[in-house]
């Protein structure tokens, strides 16, 4: 079977994500349940949350990682060292104890983040190089769905797991899991090589310079706002069903088992909806199911006692939706990355989408608590309504592989004064890293114009790099 033809590639990543997100909704989602069963205070508690800190700052190292891969053989070997090194460290955890040693655990558990984190700038890296364009919303699927999966069994199954074997050989479970989970991979046979002219080297201001290249600004301005008609409603919607009156077990099925299932699903369907539709539809369809959320959610948090059946609609409605998003969000991330540093590129877009949900998080509480959830619900309705705007003022109506850009006004005058017949053309700018002049326009010409056009393609009458 041909290698773009290898459907193995797909089960392959999805244990990948696995991998790396059960371990994490551990010790971020059941570890601080744990603990204030053993009466930790809640400042203690609230300085667990700083294990999250590496995935925040990913992008720092993710240079490193493009650097020291020319081929897809030293992506692999950086996703195995990664994940062996954050099973070792799991390993290191479960000698110690909860209480007596919790500094060092929480010290332990930031460096395994970081680990996993290197593992997920790996990860990304060899989907986005062994995916063809059409196989990447399918790939993003089994990404985004691997996830939640994970998840779900790290605030589930596992939670009942720890109950049974207790804390030191529960994480000789986990880390055996871990390195379990590289099986697939190992037996995934690819070769690919990273297309990077010679030389070629990522470096923190390459970083910067990704986002002064034309077009990138309102990528940017989608990835601030792409997220802000969900995250808020999500953030508060635990605290929102226990004013309601519903209990911890009964919201930890509604949310945790139900609306991550609904995730999943929803996940998976995005995958066929891009293929069919292209990424700027789906993003369109996907911020009407934002609105749509809020909305619902705006209407029952109007009603005194919102009935059973709408509060599992709202919850279905709500997952699904960030499932789709994510999606979207990571399909139209990939492409639109520089050879040779996919990894970087990549990892920064997803990095802006973490901060502005983080900011959005901590906003919508300060929002729940001044104008209520209604009010909360209903600003979450205004954002979903303006990020669509944006979409549909930013993203262009086709998009090929890489970034396309209106070609730069101050060069237009030029464009026009020459003596060939030219029309403003979207280019590609993104297949060669190392260049930094003006954008070339497109000759339209008849056969005859160019085969001369070929027989002198080496001279450059616009000044341009051809």
């Amino acid at each position: 079977m041909a290698e773009s033809k290898n459907w193995t590639k797909f089960p392959t990543l999805f244990s990948l994500y696995i991998a790396q997100s059960v371990p994490m909704s551990f010790f971020s989602t059941v570890v601080p349940v744990i603990m204030r069963q053993e009466n930790y205070s809640l400042e203690s508690i609230g300085l667990l949350q700083l294990v999250k800190l590496p995935w925040i700052v990913k992008f720092l190292w993710a240079p490193l990682v493009d650097n020291h891969a020319r081929n897809s053989r030293d992506l692999k070997r950086w996703i195995v060292l990664s994940e062996l090194f954050y099973a070792v460290v799991i390993i290191g955890i479960a000698f110690l104890n909860l209480e007596t040693d919790f500094k060092l655990i929480v010290a332990l558990m930031v460096v395994a983040f970081v680990a996993s984190a290197t593992q997920d700038i790996a990860t990304d890296a060899f989907a986005i190089l062994i995916l063809n364009k059409g196989e990447r919303p399918l790939g993003n699927s089994m990404q985004t769905a691997g996830s939640f999966v994970g998840a779900l069994l790290g605030t589930g199954v596992l939670l009942i797991a720890y109950s049974f074997f207790g804390w030191s050989v529960f994480l000789f479970m986990l880390a055996g899991f871990v390195a379990f989970a590289l099986i697939p991979l190992k037996l995934f046979k690819v070769d690919r090589t990273v297309a990077r002219k010679q030389g070629y080297r990522v470096t923190l201001p390459e970083i910067g310079r990704f986002f002064r290249m034309p077009g990138i600004p309102g990528r940017v301005l989608v990835l601030v706002f792409y997220y802000s008609g969900l995250i808020g409603v999500l953030t508060m919607l635990k605290p929102f069903l226990v004013d309601l009156g519903y209990n911890i077990k009964q919201i930890g099925f509604m949310s945790g088992i139900a609306g991550t299932s609904v995730a999943t699903a929803s996940a998976l369907l995005a995958g066929v909806i891009i293929h069919k539709t292209g990424t700027r539809r789906a993003m369109i369809i996907q911020s009407g199911l934002n609105i749509a959320a809020a909305l619902f959610f705006w209407h029952i948090a109007g009603k005194a006692v919102p009935s059973l059946t709408a509060i599992y609609g709202g919850i279905f409605l709500l997952w699904g939706a960030y499932g789709a998003s994510s999606v979207i969000i990571y399909t139209s991330s990939m492409n639109l990355v520089r050879p040779g540093a996919a990894g970087t590129d990549f990892t920064m877009q997803i990095v802006i989408t973490h901060l502005s949900s983080l900011t959005i998080a901590v906003l919508s509480g300060k929002v729940a608590g001044m104008a209520g959830y209604r009010g909360l619900f209903g600003a979450e309705v205004f954002m979903g309504l303006l990020t669509l705007a944006i979409i549909l003022l930013v993203v262009p109506e086709k998009r090929e592989n890489g970034l396309h850009i209106q070609l730069p006004t101050r060069y237009l005058a030029q464009l026009f004064t020459t003596k060939r017949r030219t029309k403003v053309h979207r280019v590609n700018v993104l297949t060669n890293p190392d260049y930094t002049g003006p954008v070339c326009p497109v000759p339209v010409m008849n056969t005859k114009k160019k085969q001369k056009h070929d027989r002198n393609k080496n001279q450059n009458t616009h000044g341009c790099q051809q």
